[in-house]
C-alpha cells in the first residue's frame, strides 16, 4: 500500500507529468498507465528510503531510460538528487533535452517526476558521494548561477565529452562534480572542467556507430549529432560519449570511496 510520503508524491506528479514529457522527451502524449504509474511511483519510494538510509543530502541517482544492451551499457541517465534538511523532501537537478530538439535546460524534478519517465525498465541507481565531497557538491547545488555557468543549451545525445560544441544529461553532472572535486583551483568554464577531467584520467564509453545509423540519426533526429567528434574517430565508427556507465568507472577508479547502491525492479 502506498504511504502518505508516497500519496503526496503520486499527486505532485500526476500534475505535473505533461511539462516533464515536454522537457524530455519527443512531445508524443501518451497516457500513463496505471501500472506504469504505479511501477514509477515505488521506485521513487525504494529510491527515496535508501537515500534517506545512506545519511547523506545529496546523490547521483540514475534510470533505465532506454535499452542500451546493444553496446553494453545498462543506465541512460542521471541527475544530481539533493535535499535542504533531513525532513525536507528529495528533488533531483538535471539537464533535460526538450521535446527531441537540439536544446536542453536544466530542471528540478520530485523522485516521483524523475521515475516517470517513458522507461525502459524501472531499475535505480544511487552514488552517494564521500563525506569529504558532500558539502561540496551540495554547495553547488545552493547556487545556480555555478550550475548555469557549466550548463550548455546546445543538447546532442552522444556528445563528445571533450569539446563544448554540444552537452548530453550525464556530461553536464560529470562537469559538475569534476568543479566539486578540484582542490588546486576554481572552476568555471566548461573548457577548464573537461580539461581537469583529462588529467584526472576520465575515460569516455567508446561506442562502434556504422555510417547508415550515424547517418539517420542526424538526418531524423534533431537531438542527435556527430560533427563534434574528432575526424580520426567518427570516420572510423568510434563514437565516443559520457555515459553513466562512464561515470561510474571514473568514479570507482577515483578511489574515494563513492557508495553504489543498485535497485533492481520487482518482476
Amino acid at each position: 500500500m502506498l504511504n502518505n510520503i508516497l500519496k503526496a508524491i503520486l499527486l505532485v506528479a500526476a500534475a505535473a507529468i505533461t511539462p516533464l514529457a515536454l522537457a524530455g522527451q519527443s512531445c508524443n502524449e501518451t497516457e500513463l498507465s496505471p501500472q506504469t504509474l504505479h511501477q514509477a511511483m515505488t521506485t521513487a519510494q525504494n529510491v527515496q528510503t535508501r537515500l534517506n538510509e545512506t545519511g547523506s543530502d545529496v546523490a547521483i541517482v540514475g534510470r533505465v531510460g532506454q535499452d542500451l544492451s546493444e553496446y553494453g551499457l545498462h543506465y541512460s541517465h542521471v541527475g544530481i538528487a539533493f535535499r535542504a534538511a533531513p525532513d525536507q523532501p528529495w528533488r533531483v537537478l538535471e539537464l533535460l533535452n526538450q521535446c527531441g530538439t537540439a536544446k536542453s535546460d536544466l530542471w528540478s524534478d520530485g523522485l516521483g517526476n524523475f521515475f516517470l519517465d517513458d522507461l525502459y525498465k524501472f531499475d535505480a541507481l544511487i552514488v552517494v558521494p564521500p563525506p569529504a565531497l558532500r558539502e561540496k557538491i551540495a554547495d553547488r547545488l545552493r547556487h545556480p548561477a555555478q550550475l548555469r555557468q557549466l550548463h550548455d543549451v546546445n543538447y546532442n545525445m552522444v556528445a563528445y565529452p571533450f569539446s563544448t560544441k554540444y552537452q548530453n544529461s550525464n556530461q553536464w553532472v560529470l562537469e559538475n562534480l569534476a568543479a566539486a572535486e578540484t582542490k588546486d583551483t576554481t572552476i568555471t568554464t566548461r573548457e577548464q572542467a573537461q580539461a581537469w577531467l583529462q588529467l584526472a584520467g576520465y575515460k569516455p564509453t567508446e561506442m562502434h556507430i556504422g555510417p547508415l545509423k550515424r547517418l539517420g540519426g542526424r538526418m531524423f533526429k534533431a537531438n542527435v549529432a556527430f560533427d563534434d567528434h574528432p575526424n580520426e574517430l567518427r570516420f572510423s565508427d568510434r563514437i565516443n560519449t559520457v555515459t553513466v556507465d562512464s561515470v561510474l568507472d571514473f568514479l570507482r577508479h577515483r578511489n574515494e570511496s563513492w557508495n553504489v547502491i543498485e535497485l533492481q525492479a520487482a518482476n
